[in-house]
């Protein structure tokens, strides 16, 4: 595989750099900007990340139109705040209903609001202006993007209905339904935005991705929907690609790199794809972007860090003992192990003589590779895409004999596509799941954000002020609602000992805290800190990790588990030594 040379891969006016937390996508566009930049190109490199570290990157204060970077001449970076920006976006749409509707219809309106899915168009309203200025398509050679807009979004903004005035509110429980009315006058210019990606002649999207499982799989499917809206010009850059080990642990992490490579996802599979080597230093300061696409360096002369001493996951299984919770959440980004983490707390519970409900999302077939078979633990699988499907049916069956319109039906439908309808479904599922196990302790991998449960919350208030519903909360979700508030739950946040995963870990636990569930316990999976390694590349990479261990370790108040990373399939007997 080629390593990833901007002066040959970028063809094309506008870069979108897209991938999950925690990949290097923010690495990776920064190092892009200044490389081509140092090519003699004006580059305009414009961030929607809401964990963005721009400021620490360049060392500079920031702000939304561009500021000049005087290490690297013709470049110029606007930092945009889309957290900010969905604020005044919901506040814009809602004013318009202050003293018409009553309170409750409000506060579900804010609710539905509050998404991710409103961030992410705030976000597009925001970078909207900068890809379809035609002043700034003549001053720059490109324009860069870091966090591109998913599918979903983009077939949002090209339904036909989502301008049809359509504001009426779902009580179906999605959370995207009714967020465009605020872009209404702006239709055109989301129209040329629209067009303006698809055009493979002005724009590439570059899928940024690790040679993990889980970040290869969602990196898939990213690419085969937006290759579905004519999205067709995209490049997969993994970064972070391991050299061969010259111990244990550097040739084990250098051959589970390889395994996941041999069984990367056939769409990927033939798209042009670049590596990026991992690298000793933290992508921060100019000097180290710079560096990040041409050069390694390890300072074996640096002081040692001082090992980190966390919990097991053992002392964190005694504390839920101890508690007597009954229904226990992991809760995390992809790809941070929270499936393992909780099949590994539900054995422990049934070694500790508790009968065990594992609810998860991942795959039975799965399942039974991670847990023996007389590990006495009773498993359900959810399956998401039936689960959803069967809750869009549901949805749009009560919509039609309410007598909706035909022409906000696709609107519907398409909401009902969402992520967070999603969560929704997968949620009533899990609802179901905890009402059947009363006389059992339920542990619940793949749990609902705080803004779900809060829009599961505001639903059922606006029905009981409305006296109407395109769509019901059924009375397992009514009843599970304030059984989560008790003291019978535990929520659990797995994260890694990276800057964009603890970052996305402290927005969930903000989250978690609006919908009055508290989080307790973290756990920081896969660390190379304290692991017994000569290398100096993965000696410096655990060094790293120390400062974010500590962050958590204050967020936490302590409790916190440290989990080192592990060469071998963690299965059966195994999970009980985390």
């Amino acid at each position: 595989m080629k390593r990833f040379d901007p002066a040959s891969v970028v063809q094309t006016k506008y870069l979108f750099f897209t991938g999950k937390g925690g990949v290097g996508k923010t690495s990776t566009a920064c190092a892009t900007a200044v490389y081509l930049a140092d090519h003699g190109k004006r580059v305009l490199l414009v961030s929607t990340d809401p964990a963005s570290n721009l400021q620490d990157v360049f060392s500079l204060a920031l702000d939304r139109k561009g500021t000049k970077i005087p290490q690297a001449p013709g470049l110029f970076v606007a930092n945009l705040d889309p957290v900010k920006a969905a604020e005044e976006y919901r506040e814009n749409v809602v004013a318009a209903y202050r003293g018409v509707l009553p309170e409750a219809a409000i506060e579900n309106m804010r609710e539905q609001l509050s998404g991710s899915c409103t961030t992410e168009i705030a976000a597009f309203n925001e970078f909207s202006s900068f890809l379809t200025d035609e002043a700034l398509s003549r001053r720059y050679d490109h324009i860069i993007f870091d966090t591109a807009p998913t599918g979903h979004t983009l077939r949002l903004l090209q339904l036909p209905s989502a301008w049809s005035g359509f504001i009426e509110q779902s009580k179906h429980g999605a959370s995207c339904l009714g967020q465009l009315s605020g872009l209404a006058d702006k239709r055109k210019l989301y129209e040329t935005a629209v067009r303006t990606l698809s055009d493979g002649e002005k724009t590439t999207l570059l899928l940024v991705a690790r040679l993990e499982e889980t970040p290869l799989r969602e990196a898939g499917r990213a690419s085969e929907e937006l290759r579905g809206l004519g999205i067709l010009r995209q490049v997969l850059i993994l970064n972070a690609v391991a050299p061969p080990g010259d111990d244990a642990v550097s040739a084990a992490l250098y051959e589970k790199q390889r395994q996941a490579l041999a069984h990367i996802p056939e769409g990927l599979r033939r798209m042009a794809s670049y590596e990026i080597p991992l690298r000793a230093y933290n992508i921060t300061g100019i000097a180290h972007v710079r560096d990040m696409l041409r050069t390694d360096h390890v300072d074996e002369t640096q002081t040692p860090v001082q090992e980190r001493k966390g919990y097991r996951l053992s002392d964190l299984v005694d504390d839920l003992t101890k508690h007597r919770r009954r229904v226990i959440f992991t809760m995390g980004k992809g790809g941070v192990g929270k499936t393992t983490i909780a099949a590994a707390i539900a054995l422990a519970l049934a070694k500790r003589g508790e009968r065990v409900h594992l609810a998860t999302t991942d795959p039975a077939a799965h399942l039974k590779f991670v847990l023996d078979e007389g590990s006495g633990i009773r498993t359900s699988y959810i399956d998401e895409k039936k689960e959803w499907k069967k809750y869009q049916e549901d949805v749009i069956r009560e919509a039609m004999a309410g007598g909706i319109a035909p022409a906000d039906l696709d609107y519907i439908k398409e909401d009902l596509r969402s992520p967070c309808t999603q969560e929704i479904a997968v949620f009533r599922a899990f609802a179901e799941i905890v009402a059947q196990a009363e006389d059992e302790i339920v542990v619940i991998d793949t749990a609902p954000t705080g803004h779900t449960l809060l829009l599961l919350e505001s639903t059922a208030a606006y029905d009981r002020e409305l006296k109407r519903s395109q769509g019901k909360t059924p009375a397992s979700v009514k009843k599970l609602l304030p059984r989560l508030k008790s003291e019978e739950t535990e929520t659990v946040i797995v994260t890694l000992p990276e800057a964009t995963p603890v970052y996305e870990a402290e927005r969930l636990r903000e989250d978690l805290q609006r919908a009055q569930l508290q989080v307790r316990w973290w756990v920081v999976n896969r660390s190379f800190l304290g692991l017994e390694t000569k290398n100096p590349l993965l000696r410096a990479r655990a060094a790293q990790e120390a400062a974010w261990i500590d962050e958590v370790n204050r967020k936490a108040d302590g409790r916190e588990v440290l989990i080192p990373w592990k060469a071998e399939s963690l299965k059966g007997a195994a999970l009980l030594s985390l």
